[in-house]
């Protein structure tokens, strides 16, 4: 390659998948000689997570609902990026569509899983062995090094930038003080079978709140009327509902700020990983080992029952056991013994 090499990567749709992504970005970055640009085609929300990842040149925006062919566009996207002369693209997701942007911006080299009859589409078409690439992180990073590589790196952990100016504005802006924060994050895009019970939310922010500890609810504007409830519920005044009320970059952000992080498995879950926040993370329908948390400073919930993994949106059986069944009580311990590891003591007592 020479200087003005750049690599295209269609990027994955959802928030937790882009930010573990950044593995592969950072795996190029480091290791196509001479650094190439890395130019990401991806959904116009996934822009604020891009432009906490140094290694990414340039977000190319693909306009298209969730799971839509959109032919056209693709079409006309492609077309317009001819002139960028890549050298190679990297397609992550294994759907038919997502490989038709760099097919038709004619990439010599269009590296992707074998997927959707995409022959043709993908011409270089790496091994899908589920029994290897059994976390999500794994599928990503293969399709950044050589095939025949037999004795790979290390896989790099997702890392975003906070912005100490913007963390500042947001404090001036809704008079966050000083004192120690715990974000939780109910919300779940995928469906509610990934979600633990909102009343337990609300009463591990009541018992935090009662000891002294500042609680922060976040979500994009989907979970706005689970914030407003969940802070209805918890009736404190030291439980603030951010849903709605913050983009996406605000969110790094403020979870870059807070000390512990309680989640669902979901974007935000990963966003709060990849900022070095301890994560006390809750897992139902889905399987940790999976999709984890990509940090040594978290604590999982899972308790592996006889129906779970479902992988389903809404609880088949419709009992919701999975996550019923892990206690207020066992998650606020979490918290409170992560929050005692940075020095700061909780008394649950209030």
């Amino acid at each position: 390659m020479n200087s003005s090499d750049k690599v295209l990567i269609v990027g994955p749709s959802w928030v937790g998948d882009m930010v573990m992504a950044h593995a592969l970005f950072q795996s190029v970055h480091s290791n196509f000689l001479p650094t190439p640009e890395i130019h990401v085609v991806a959904p116009p929300w996934s822009k604020p997570v891009l432009a906490r990842m140094p290694e990414v040149s340039r977000v190319i925006e693909l306009p298209v609902e969730h799971g839509k062919l959109a032919f056209t566009t693709r079409l006309q996207l492609g077309r317009r990026l001819r002139s960028e002369s890549y050298k190679q693209a990297i397609i992550l997701p294994r759907s038919l569509k997502s490989a038709l942007v760099p097919f038709f911006a004619r990439v010599p080299i269009r590296t992707g899983f074998c997927g959707e009859c995409r022959f043709g589409l993908v011409n270089d078409i790496r091994p899908f062995d589920k029994s290897v690439l059994d976390q999500t992180v794994k599928r990503f990073f293969a399709l950044g090094v050589d095939v025949d590589d037999k004795e790979r790196e290390q896989i790099p952990r997702p890392r975003l930038k906070v912005s100490s100016e913007n963390l500042a504005r947001l404090k001036v802006k809704f008079g966050l003080d000083e004192e120690i924060a715990v974000a939780l994050m109910p919300g779940a895009a995928f469906g509610p079978a990934k979600q633990w019970p909102l009343e337990y939310y609300a009463d591990l922010a009541s018992r935090l709140a009662a000891a002294g500890v500042n609680v922060w609810v976040l979500g994009s504007n989907k979970e706005r009327v689970l914030g407003l409830e969940l802070t209805r519920l918890a009736d404190h005044s030291k439980v603030r509902n951010f849903c709605g009320k913050t983009s996406l970059g605000d969110a790094i952000d403020l979870l870059g700020a807070a000390l512990v992080a309680v989640g669902n498995d979901s974007g935000l879950m990963h966003v709060a990983a990849a900022v070095d926040t301890h994560i006390v993370a809750i897992y139902g329908s889905t399987l940790p080992s999976f999709a984890p948390p990509l940090t040594d400073a978290k604590d999982v919930f899972f308790l592996g029952m006889g129906c779970s993994p479902c992988f389903q949106r809404h609880c088949p059986l419709g009992h919701l056991r999975c996550l019923r069944d892990i206690s207020v009580g066992s998650v606020c311990s979490a918290v409170v013994t992560a929050l005692g590891s940075v020095g700061y003591k909780a008394s649950l007592d209030g």
